[in-house]
């Protein structure tokens, strides 16, 4: 039985952008990188499925894929924080070294 070949994303993506380009036929290409023609239809389409989101701003993307912030923790920490400068302040002022 034959071991099936594999392809590496830079020759996916190489033969994705000349069907793109549309300067050859898909057999054409095939033909010339030696692939079944079914096979580079589907990297086309892949290709272009995945560009809207390759060009997408990093920004919206990075926001998109950050952690929801948890609110009452933060506010747990706040809370923890405010007693901690409390008890720092009356400790100062105890050692006479902040003045009310």
């Amino acid at each position: 039985m034959a071991q099936r070949r594999k392809f590496g994303t830079a020759f996916k993506a190489k033969v994705a952008i000349e069907a793109i380009k549309g300067e050859k036929t898909i057999n054409e290409i095939a033909s010339i990188y030696e692939v079944h023609p079914n096979q580079v239809s589907l990297w086309k389409k892949q290709a272009l499925e995945k560009l809207p989101e390759a060009m997408a701003d990093g920004r919206t993307k990075q926001a998109r894929d950050s952690k929801p912030i948890d609110e009452e923790k933060l506010h747990q920490k706040i809370g923890q924080q405010a007693v901690e400068i409390d008890f720092l302040k009356k400790k100062l002022r105890q050692l006479g070294l902040l003045e009310e």
